[in-house]
């Protein structure tokens, strides 16, 4: 007899984003060259620093377990990172750290939740979100927040989404897949509903702070608002900001008890995240080095490109992210069209298939986000990738607007 799936893992999805990038080393491994814009991982290697500072960390002997918690002197430069960058002051105590911040955000719900706990998650969304609030036995609540409000979350939004049983608000800024920041004057409207419902507790997740364009500086609400610290659990973690996904360190701040509480999960599965890892992330957060800036002045330099290059295509409209790596494309006016060979694109998912099939460029829908219609796309990509995909994906669509034309026309006579 085979061994039986819980339903719940039976009901949960792969991660899109891991599973697009699957898709392109499959059609890469067949033969084909695929300009990839899907997976939002910096393109750069680990500045050389850190990777001096883990080699040097390994043969030092820093290769046993450390605190569940995490090492002591990882999360003492947290707090500083946290005062001096962030204006929030938090102990060593109240700091957590883990494999990654994803890792944070699934153990700090599970903790927190019970069975039928709701879950306010604004759209677009971090794809993970549901499916980790539903994996803890909360109800993800979807709250719609399209352009028309610059795909953030409103005060009147959120005011409808609560109920006696939402526990938690998630908040990404900047924003996954958008590139939104939420402003002083924005977040302190959104304090202004929590304040009126304490039961509901917030969780910020500023993995891109570092990556900004222009004045568009994270702001983690806790430093302007206080009163909310009690019901707050800041996520963070070194991937985006120093190319480090693949070390998997992140970290969490919050309320005491919540910490304890995700340290003793941790302590039963993980036991502690990777000692010389934690090493270099600490030699990371104290050290000022030109390498983490030329990324970012990289990073601006390619937000202009892709923007430019998308808005020239045809059915497309793309505005400058202010943070972040991403781009999120508004592709409606393509739905709806056909291909040459009748072929219907009726959805962003269709259109995503078509670009991959006929362009060979890989892209992630809006669905995946919440939010159809549109297309992500990472611009944590070389300038020439750049150029030669935004390229494909408008002479792609080009030809879909002429084909829908030639049938209107058809049908006109």
């Amino acid at each position: 007899m085979p061994i039986p799936i819980s339903a719940k893992v039976q009901q949960l999805r792969p991660s899109p984003s891991m599973a697009a990038k699957q898709r392109v080393l499959e059609l890469e491994a067949a033969g084909r060259s695929i300009l990839d814009f899907c997976l939002g991982e910096p393109d750069f290697d680990t500045p050389a620093f850190i990777i001096d500072a883990a080699e040097q960390a390994m043969r030092a002997g820093d290769t046993h377990y450390t605190a569940a918690q995490g090492k002591l002197s990882l999360r003492e430069a947290v707090s500083r990172k946290l005062a001096t960058e962030n204006g929030v002051d938090y102990a060593p105590a109240e700091i957590v750290i883990g494999n990654g911040a994803k890792q944070l955000i699934f153990e700090v719900l599970a903790a927190t939740l019970s069975e039928g706990d709701e879950v306010i998650v604004p759209t677009p969304y971090w794809v993970s979100y549901p499916d980790i609030v539903t994996l803890n036995g909360g109800v993800p609540v979807i709250t719609t927040c399209g352009p028309e409000v610059d795909f953030k979350l409103t005060p009147e939004i959120l005011e409808a989404a609560i109920t006696e049983r939402t526990r938690w608000l998630i908040v990404n800024s900047p924003s996954n897949p958008t590139g939104a920041v939420y402003t002083r004057d924005e977040w302190l409207g959104l304090v202004a509903v929590l304040d009126r419902h304490p039961q509901v507790a917030l969780m910020t997740d500023e993995i891109y702070e570092k990556i900004f364009y222009d004045d568009h500086r994270t702001i983690t609400p806790t430093a302007i608002a206080p009163g909310l610290r009690d019901r707050c659990v800041v996520v963070n973690g070194m991937s985006k900001a120093y190319a480090m996904t693949g070390w998997r360190v992140g970290y969490a701040a919050g309320p005491v008890e919540v910490i304890k509480a995700v340290t003793k999960l941790l302590s039963q599965s993980t036991s502690c995240p990777c000692a010389f890892a934690q090493t270099a992330a600490t030699v990371a957060l104290e050290t000022e080095n030109p390498a983490v800036e030329q990324m970012l002045e990289a990073y601006a330099e390619r937000r202009q490109l892709i923007v430019e290059g998308l808005n020239a295509a045809p059915g497309i409209a793309c505005a400058l992210p202010d943070a972040a790596f991403y781009v999120f494309a508004d592709v409606r006016p393509l739905l709806g069209t056909v291909t040459s060979d009748g072929r219907s694109i009726a959805t962003d998912i269709d259109l995503v298939d078509y670009l991959l099939d006929e362009a060979s460029v890989a892209v992630m829908d809006g669905t995946s986000y919440g939010t159809p219609g549109f297309l992500r796309l990472s611009f944590a990509a070389s300038n020439e990738t750049i150029r030669a995909g935004v390229a494909a994906i408008a002479a792609a669509v080009s030809q879909l607007t002429a084909t829908q034309q030639a049938f209107e026309k058809a049908d006109y006579a």
